[in-house]
């Protein structure tokens, strides 16, 4: 009992909500997701770190990035969740069809490629 309310205390949040709904849809690393939802990378983080501590989301390191998935074990029931979720059709359902369709737009463009040449090189120490 404890697990299930943990899960939808989680999912109890609009943010959270489209996070596991993309995350649903692809594996991505926070500069995607902020390229997605247009939020700055604290908050994203934040709800990130939450996800995680529900069981809802994983990560793992992909070279210099970190890379955020929703676990096998996970995805039948939130898949099925976020399905009924959406035949609903309210304006946060609406939120999280656009942000899909976002996904693809931003894969496309290789948002993690664009933000590595963007970023500075760390330093050396002699």
């Amino acid at each position: 009992m404890k697990s299930a309310l943990k899960t939808f205390k989680a999912l109890a949040d609009p943010t959270r909500l489209r996070i596991a709904a993309i995350l649903l849809r692809s594996e991505v690393c926070v500069c995607e997701l902020t390229a997605i939802l247009g939020m700055e990378q604290s908050r994203i983080s934040h709800q990130l770190r939450i996800l995680r501590d529900a069981d809802i989301v994983e990560d793992r390191r992909e070279r210099r990035w970190i890379v955020y998935a929703i676990p096998e074990g996970s995805r039948p029931a939130l898949e099925l969740l976020l399905e009924n979720f959406l035949k609903e059709k309210s304006a946060e359902s609406d939120e999280i069809t656009q942000d899909l369709a976002r996904v693809k737009s931003c894969l496309k463009q290789s948002v993690r490629a664009e933000h590595a040449s963007s970023s500075p090189s760390p330093r050396r120490t002699p």
